[in-house]
């Protein structure tokens, strides 16, 4: 529990840096560019950046040996330079500075994370990673909440404070880790006397992982495309305020939080996939519900209810990828599970938006309950003794 929670802090590191960047960089382009959605489209730079860099670091991380292991030396380069350019992005004098600041921040990060999180898989044994990569969401969610209360108040003293925080935060986020991380497959010297297992990304696309991937891709559809387009559907079609509607979401984020380790918990007890297809069912009710809602109170409960079931599909979904495969294909794996999620969010906000333009703005639960079917039937082309170690874990076992 302890290594797992120290190993949060690297997750904890990314989401205070993220949640700051998507607060408060609008503003610094807001100089600039007047146009939202130009100012959106800026704002995606990551996703397109985690569509080749992310799946790629990973598979390079999964055949790297060095004496200081197999992803440790990502976080050693990227953590450094990611740290330096979040700090300079307040400092823009600038669209293009501003713009490069932004790339190299995105660039340093996309180095660093699927390493990170396939750091989770490496030192969990399999029973257990449910439950850690409860841990660390839980730790990455307390990162954005600090984000947006702390920093917040930050960028009051100054726009710089917040960025700067994250930097050292980062920092020695790096240090902890490259202390107390001993990964498995270090080596004494570096290159090692140990072959490199040969993998190949298409190699680990069988057909169960294919389904598994397919069915990720199609919930984050849906849950990206309610997430970026909910505070205009609460105001263009409910009536509420922007900060209503805006404030309502919290519940659902709250609520993810809240169960992050209940729900990792039950992954191991009861099995991965059954966890997700019930968390899947049950935000494909919420979704359905919320159509025929007028009610604010009633849309909160509701929104409640879909952040327990979102917890449920998403802290199980990662372990459950990986665990279909070799756990020497861990970095690959981890680096196709963002490939996905990550076209999902560059693909989810314009379809659903251009759905709304053409069809009203009821349609975007109706568009996101699809993608929960899908994702759903997915789920149930999967056959059972396919996800080979997905099974609930024995009463001996421990985190």
């Amino acid at each position: 529990m302890t290594r797992t929670c120290l190993l949060g802090l690297g997750f904890f590191s990314i989401s205070l840096t993220w949640a700051l960047y998507n607060a408060f960089v609008p503003l610094f382009l807001d100089d600039y560019l007047k146009k939202a959605s130009m100012i959106g489209f800026m704002m995606t730079i990551d996703n397109y950046l985690s569509l080749f860099i992310q799946p790629w670091i990973g598979y390079r991380s999964d055949r790297t040996r060095t004496r200081y292991g197999r992803r440790m030396p990502y976080l050693l380069i990227g953590m450094p330079l990611a740290a330096v350019f979040v700090t300079l992005i307040p400092w823009y004098t600038s669209l293009t500075t501003l713009i490069l600041f932004m790339v190299l921040m995105n660039l340093s990060m996309s180095l660093f994370r699927s390493p990170t999180v396939a750091l989770m898989p490496d030192i969990t044994p399999e029973p257990q990673r449910t439950k850690a990569n409860g841990v660390i969401n839980l730790m990455g969610g307390l990162g954005s909440v600090l984000a947006f209360g702390v920093g917040s108040a930050l960028y009051g003293v100054g726009s710089y404070v917040p960025f700067l925080g994250a930097g050292v935060v980062m920092l020695l986020s790096m240090f902890i880790l490259k202390i107390v991380i001993q990964e498995p497959y270090a080596l004494q010297q570096a290159g090692g006397m140990e072959k490199k297992p040969r993998i190949r990304i298409k190699d680990q696309l069988d057909r169960t992982t294919i389904l598994i991937l397919l069915a990720i891709f199609f919930w984050f559809v849906a849950y990206q495309g309610v997430e970026a387009l909910f505070t205009l559907y609460g105001t263009k079609h409910l009536g509420m305020s922007d900060k209503a509607a805006s404030f309502s979401l919290t519940f659902f984020s709250l609520a993810f939080l809240v169960f992050a380790l209940p729900s990792g918990w039950l992954g191991a007890k009861y099995g991965k996939k059954r966890i997700i297809s019930s968390g899947v069912v049950g935000l494909l009710l919420v979704f359905g519900a919320i159509i025929f809602v007028q009610s604010t109170l009633l849309l909160r409960v509701l929104l409640i209810a879909g952040g327990i079931f979102w917890a449920c599909i998403n802290i199980n979904s990662y372990p459950w990828i990986v665990s279909t495969g070799r756990e020497e294909s861990i970095g690959t794996r981890t680096g196709l599970y963002y490939l996905v999620s990550s076209l999902a969010a560059i693909i989810s906000p314009p379809l659903l938006g251009l759905m709304m333009d053409m069809f009203g703005y009821q349609v975007l639960f109706v568009a996101a309950s699809s993608g929960l079917v899908l994702a759903f039937l997915c789920l149930l082309a999967i056959r059972q003794n396919s996800a080979r170690v997905d099974m609930p874990e024995s009463p001996a076992s421990s985190l």
